[in-house]
């Protein structure tokens, strides 16, 4: 018999209570809780990230069933997984299978990394979850042309002076810019949207907020929008994010329209 979201938060702070296990998965929003012989239903706060159905999921946590579950705080509930004590709803959110109703900067990475349900949502989902004043179909466009790494836009590259390089992780393209940095260059451009260092740096207040996707993404935007104020053209603000020189620019507006054309 499942019992409320009450019983189970009366039944976890119990001092007396002895461990609770994960009963079953339901969802990225609901898991059922055994504890004391009886079986607790627990609600998640959030969105869930199916765009790879329910059964992706299902078979991702099925790692959890019997895992160790403790009372949090804020977070909610903690579960013990590999020796680690991680508030589930962290967990759901930092490996890509819930859309918490603030984006963390592991809910980010979780989506602008396309992990879990998020790697088959469409090119442009990141774009409209983390973007607050552009089209998603122009930042993503722009990101295929900047960041484009096995098919899809990735979060932690870097461009030096024309090479490209792209990092597994976001501490790693961190570390990278700090050498730079140290070496008194700036002649390098930094993550999803590759903002410039040397023109736009002082847009951050920090390399590791450079690196945020969803700043980047918001830096890139007011980018484009002085673009289109000064130019009064779609064209020439995409066209400028990379050069207001024609030979330059319009190649690049070419191929961002063709990035455009693929996306559904």
């Amino acid at each position: 018999m499942i019992k409320t979201l009450a019983a189970l938060a009366a039944y976890l702070v119990s001092s007396h209570a002895p461990a609770a296990t994960i009963q079953a998965v339901i969802s990225p929003t609901a898991v059922v809780v055994h504890a004391d012989g009886k079986d607790l239903l627990h609600t998640i706060a959030g969105k869930p990230v199916l765009y790879c159905g329910l059964d992706a999921f299902l078979a991702w946590s099925a790692r959890l069933i019997g895992a160790s579950i403790e009372p949090g705080a804020e977070a909610g509930p903690v579960v013990q997984i590999g020796g680690k004590a991680l508030p589930i709803s962290v967990l759901f959110a930092r490996e890509g299978w819930l859309r918490p109703a603030v984006l963390t900067e592991a809910a980010q990475e979780a989506l602008a990394e396309r992990r879990g349900g998020w790697a088959c949502a469409p090119k442009t989902e990141p774009f409209a979850q983390m973007g607050q004043r552009v089209d998603p179909k122009i930042t993503a466009g722009i990101a295929m042309n900047e960041s484009a790494y096995r098919g899809r836009p990735w979060p932690w590259t870097l461009n030096v002076a024309g090479r490209g390089m792209f990092f597994a992780t976001r501490e790693e393209a961190y570390m990278a810019i700090n050498r730079l940095l140290a070496s008194q260059r700036c002649d390098f451009d930094v993550g999803l949207m590759q903002v410039n260092w040397c023109y736009h740096g002082k847009r951050f207040t920090s390399p590791w907020e450079a690196l945020a996707p969803a700043t980047n993404i918001r830096v890139a935007e007011d980018i484009l929008t002085e673009n289109l104020r000064r130019s009064g053209s779609t064209m020439k603000a995409v066209a400028w994010y990379h050069s207001a020189n024609p030979e330059r620019g319009d190649p690049y507006f070419a191929r961002f329209m063709n990035n455009v054309a693929k996306f559904r």
